[in-house]
């Protein structure tokens, strides 16, 4: 009785464990769509309508420059938190498969 007890307790760790690691993984999965969000925009945006073509071209040429710029930071901003998100996905699967190995075995040792 005192090892299914254990065993119980261990998945009830576990379960925390997994919750944790769910959490980190929702987080990293937000700052990577975040991230894409903003490249996305950034590529869509229209160039101004209402200014005369001189202006226009010298806003559009201002904007290209910073959009280049900010779009190489955020591709290698996409790159590390897709790792970030591969790991935590790695980790939210390591604790779940312990949930799930230790719930088998308390459930044969209940039988």
């Amino acid at each position: 009785m005192t090892r299914l007890k254990d065993l119980r307790t261990l998945a009830t760790l576990s379960q925390l464990v997994l919750d944790q690691r769910l959490a980190g993984l929702r987080q990293a999965a937000g700052q990577l769509e975040r991230s894409r969000a903003q490249l996305q925009a950034i590529t869509a945006a229209a160039a101004p309508a209402d200014l005369p073509p001189v202006a226009a071209g010298l806003v559009d040429i201002a904007y290209r420059r910073w959009a280049d710029i900010r779009r190489t930071e955020l591709t290698a901003a996409i790159a590390r938190q897709t790792v970030d998100w591969m790991e935590a996905k790695a980790g939210a699967a390591t604790a779940f498969g312990r949930l799930q190995a230790l719930k088998g075995a308390a459930d044969r040792l209940e039988e």
